[in-house]
Order: structure tokens, then sequence, then C-alpha cells
């Protein structure tokens, strides 16, 4: 399917979406090395750890560290990022080994959202107002230039993680002050002190994702967003439809997405580009040159045939994605995620409906991230939602109203 001889691939940190190339680099018979940290929100299943022909334990975070441990995991013929925060890590490596990879200045841009901005701006992309910030006093001083209601977000987190709506000082003052204090780590990492103060951008929220080959760029989803009350902006479902927008908008948000892909010269590869419908037309909220997250993956191969998890790893490998097998057939007309929070509470003893919601004929899958007792985090970010059900429609408007009749069929106790 890929060649004659069988390809070793390094994933690092899978992570997500990550684990969905674990599974297609081993059904497409290459060998897989994963490189992980493998502990704490690192910790590899035992599912990946089968799917493995090694496992090389690492601080994925240091591009150094990881360099100089690839020595015991040689020859490679492809490094994959698993998971955002390994980016620049994988193209580090991939550079030094003169593989198909990111540059290291793509690898910056796209991971740091202070230069993801500056950068775009600066090769004519439009982006919300922002300023740069890393005290309280900086953050003040910031929201006086930009205005309210502002936006404070940690410039290289994930998942929603701080970031937030400010509507005054009071509110951002607050919000800088618990990110600061917040000492729990997401992939081994705290949100730290370092953020973007930035333009309220106002709009439905969608991601533009698909990948470039040869220069030319296929969106394969317009994914809509559905998020939880602000002043977070945590993501509670995704619906991936081609009726998610008109032809008009479809086509203004490829061309500037294309814009964005070359501004940050992202050449090769998946791309998830997160932006709002401005009533002055597309915005870039981030972008990221990875696979898309919260099962987003899934839900375009669901809905398109199109699996870009495929895509990327014959992009890696300097492939065709026609040779990893990636176009498929659709499984249905629309593909939707709902994820599920605790109504405020701390923990549950139990869900009622689950039961019943997991046999719907249209959810084909459910899983839970918490258990009956466990403490349960507020819903400001990802690490608040407690299960999910991935579920499929016959149109965009079905989609929507059976995200909201899932919502209403679940009661926490």
């Amino acid at each position: 399917m890929m060649g004659k001889r069988s390809p070793r691939i390094l994933i690092v940190e899978p992570v997500s979406s990550g684990t969905r190339l674990v599974e297609d680099c081993r059904a497409l018979g290459a060998q897989v090395v994963v490189a992980s940290a493998d502990s704490g929100d690192r910790l590899l299943s035992d599912r990946l750890r089968d799917l493995a022909d090694q496992v090389l334990t690492v601080e994925t975070n240091d591009g150094e560290a990881l360099a100089r441990a690839i020595g015991r995991v040689l020859p490679l013929d492809a490094v994959l990022p698993g998971v955002e925060l390994s980016v620049p890590s994988a193209a580090h490596v991939g550079h030094l080994l003169g593989l198909t990879s990111l540059s290291p200045d793509t690898a910056a841009w796209v991971r740091n959202k202070a230069l993801m901005r500056s950068r775009a701006a600066s090769m004519g992309v439009r982006v919300p107002r922002f300023v740069e910030a890393r005290s309280v006093d900086e953050a003040e001083k910031a929201a006086s230039e930009v205005g309210f209601p502002c936006v404070l977000k940690p410039v290289d987190s994930s998942g929603s993680v701080h970031v937030s709506r400010a509507d005054d000082l009071s509110e951002l003052r607050s919000a800088y002050l618990r990110m600061e204090d917040d000492r729990r780590l997401d992939l081994g990492r705290t949100a730290g002190s370092h953020v973007l103060v930035e333009e309220y951008v106002q709009g439905p929220e969608y991601s533009a994702d698909g990948y470039v080959q040869d220069g030319r760029v296929s969106v394969c989803s317009l994914t809509r967003k559905l998020l939880g009350p602000e002043p977070y902006f945590v993501e509670l479902g995704h619906i991936v439809s081609p009726e998610n927008a008109s032809p008009e908008i479809i086509d203004q948000v490829e061309q500037y997405v294309r814009h964005v892909l070359a501004a940050l010269q992202i050449s090769f590869g998946p791309f998830h580009c997160e932006l709002r419908i401005s009533a002055d037309g597309p915005i870039l909220i981030e972008i990221g040159a990875r696979l898309p997250g919260d099962r987003i993956t899934d839900l375009i191969e669901l809905a398109t045939g199109v699996s870009l998890s495929r895509v990327m790893v014959a992009a890696y490998l300097g492939l065709p994605p026609e040779s990893a097998e990636a176009f498929g057939t659709a499984q249905a007309k629309c593909a939707g995620i709902r994820f599920f929070d605790a109504s405020e509470k701390r923990s549950f003893t139990k869900l009622e409906g689950w039961t019943d919601l997991t046999a719907r004929p249209d959810v084909i899958e459910t899983g839970l991230n918490f258990h009956p007792g466990d403490d349960i985090p507020s819903l400001e970010d990802f690490r608040g939602r407690i299960g999910y059900a991935i579920f499929t429609a016959d149109s965009v408007q079905q989609a929507e109203q059976t995200w909201l009749d899932l919502g209403d069929a679940i009661r926490v106790i």
C-alpha cells in the first residue's frame, strides 16, 4: 500500500486524534515508534502500548531531549506530531534528520499564538487586534489599547484552557490571576503567564479542516462549532456537514484559509484553522498544522470519506494520499459530536438517561471521562466535559436538533 519496504514512523505524544495516527500506521503496515513522557495525562493506554512496536520514554515538550533520544530508535522515515503541543519538537527532530517536516519557523508560528498573530498580520492577513502581556498590569494596559469586550488567551495552551472574555478591568484582572495561580498541568505544561489580550470577535465559529498537497489546498470540511456559555469558550459540539454555510461563505473561507496557510508557510499535510465569520468576513482565531482534535477527524471521515490521519501519514512520508488509501466512502450525510457537562455539579452518582441515549440508532459511539464520585472541574475548558456522544444525521438542521436533544436527554444526579 505504501511501497515495498515497511516505513518506520515516530509519532510524538499521540493524544486525541494522534491515537488515529498510530492505528492507521499499523493498519498500513508501518512500524510505529511512540515517543511519550508516559506519565500524568500523557500516560499511554494499554491499547497504544500494544499497537506500538517500540515506546521511547522522553520529555516530549523538550525538542533537544527528544533529539538526543532518537538515536535509540533510528532509522526513521517520518516524524509526526501526535498532538498540538508536540508540533515544535517533531519538526525539530524531522528537520535534523532531513525528513519531510514543518520548518522550525512554521512550527513556532503555529504553536505560539502571539507569533502566529504577528506573522499573519505582517503578511496582510486580517486578524483580531491584539497586544501581548506577561503580567496582570501589562494585561490591564493591553486592554486599554484593545478595548472591551476583549479575550484573554495564553499564547501556547490548547483546549480553551484559560481562554475567557472580559467585559471590564475587574473581570480581566480576575481571569489573569486565576490563570497565573493555576498549577494544574495540561500535557506537562501550565498555562504560564504570557498571554494575548485581543479583540472580541462576534460571529459564528467554525474550523476549516483540510490538507495541502503539492501546493494545492483542499478544505474537506467547514466544521460548525457549538460553544458553551461565555465568558468561557468551551467546545460542546462539532457538526460536519456540507450545509454548514452558504456557498458564498464557504468560498470566502477557502480564500481566507489559503492566505493564512501561505502566510505561515504551511506547505504540506493537514491543517485545522479556527475562525469566526464576522460582519467583515472570516477572521483568524488560530491555526494548527496538525489533525483536528475532539474527534473531528472521525466526523470528517464519517461524513466525507476522507481520512485526514491517513493523509497526514502519506504527507510526512512524501507520498500522495492515495498511497495510504485516504479516500473512502462517506457513511452519513452529516456527523456530529455532543459533549456533556455536569450541570455545575462537582461530582455525580449517576447519569439518568445515559442507557437510553446509547441505544439510539443515530448515536454510534459514547464515552465517559469521569466515574461516579470523581471530582469534576468546573466547565471552563475541555477538562470540565464529562463525556461525549458521536451521532449521524441526514441534514444539518437534523444534526443541530440532535445535538440539542442529546443535551436534554441526560440528567446529572
